[in-house]
């Protein structure tokens, strides 16, 4: 994203067509439009505002899409951007996460211009509406959000809010993850990935661990609804939370041993690779494994070495 900002208007025309494709993934789309918010050529607009026209659109597409129109409301085509932000924020049908990302982008409007707007929301039936309507006052602390509706508001309108605090997501799984029912759970873990996919390195880290976090709320109540997801984590090159190895450990299944093993073999870092080693033998003596088994012949053909390493000792 941030080499496609530099090349500037050249990459426009290639930019809009994907974010406007509907074939392409949602990060993708989302992706080309925080590009084409940084570029800020007038020729984003247009299919920024048709796709906040499609009301079946991804609430994450949709919120990087007002993020393009906010660059042009005080430009020439201003009008068609504030009608089109204030068509949505009105809007009670719309997704919560999107109808509060374009109030906000018509809150860098003048206070006057504003008013009346905010004075409509002031009772509107969403209370995260209602909150960013309000008059902000200076030094207020806003209460703690209630850990499930925080919780099933990153499940039902997606994490496209840029405002959403990781930690607290991790702190809602901590004291309510038993609460949520386990496809809510499953969905918040492919939610948390489309948003890692968009975040840049130095704010990766945050979540994935919110990802960690919802693998361990799974693997405690003993779902292995996502174990396609913690198979898929290990192929990263960077030593992964804990929680990974947590939940490996506890719902892991034979499915998941090549995937430990190569990444065992990969990792350089001491610490991981005894980790990896604790989940391998955890699965091993859990699922009473033998040597004969499928998996454990898969693991031993790749590598009769990785597997010695790792193999449970008496």
């Amino acid at each position: 994203m941030a080499r496609l900002t530099l090349v500037g208007p050249r990459a426009v025309e290639r930019l809009a067509a994907l974010a406007a494709s509907a074939d392409a993934a949602v990060a993708s789309r989302s992706a080309a439009l925080r590009a084409l918010e940084g570029i800020g050529d007038p020729r984003a607009l247009k299919p920024a505002i048709e796709i906040l026209s499609d009301r079946a659109i991804d609430p994450l597409i949709a919120v990087a899409a007002t993020a393009v129109a906010r660059v042009f409301l005080t430009s020439k085509q201003g009008a068609a951007a504030v009608d089109r932000l204030t068509s949505i924020a009105i809007d009670r049908a719309c997704p919560e996460a999107v109808r509060v990302g374009a109030l906000r982008a018509l809150r860098d409007l003048e206070p006057k211009t504003i008013a009346p707007l905010l004075a409509s929301l002031a009772a509107d039936p969403s209370a995260a509406i209602r909150a960013e309507a309000a008059p902000k006052k200076k030094g207020a602390r806003a209460a703690a959000p209630d850990p499930l509706a925080l919780l099933n508001h990153a499940v039902t309108q997606g994490l496209a809010d840029e405002s959403l605090d990781a930690t607290a997501i991790v702190r809602a799984l901590t004291e309510a993850g038993d609460s949520v029912p386990l496809p809510d759970l499953h969905r918040l873990i492919e939610r948390v990935r489309e948003r890692e996919a968009l975040e840049p390195d130095s704010h990766r880290a945050e979540w994935t661990a919110v990802r960690a976090a919802a693998h361990v709320a799974l693997a405690n109540r003993g779902s292995r609804l996502a174990l396609y997801d913690l198979r898929e984590s290990l192929t990263s090159a960077v030593p992964l939370p804990d929680e990974f190895v947590t939940a490996l450990a506890t719902v892991g299944d034979a499915s998941c041993l090549e995937a430990i093993a190569g990444a065992h073999a990969k990792t350089k870092h001491a610490a991981w690779r005894g980790q990896l080693a604790h989940a391998f033998r955890a699965i091993v003596a859990r699922e009473h494994l033998t040597r004969r088994h499928a998996a454990v012949k898969q693991v031993a053909r790749r590598s009769a070495r990785t597997l010695e390493e790792l193999w449970p000792r008496q």
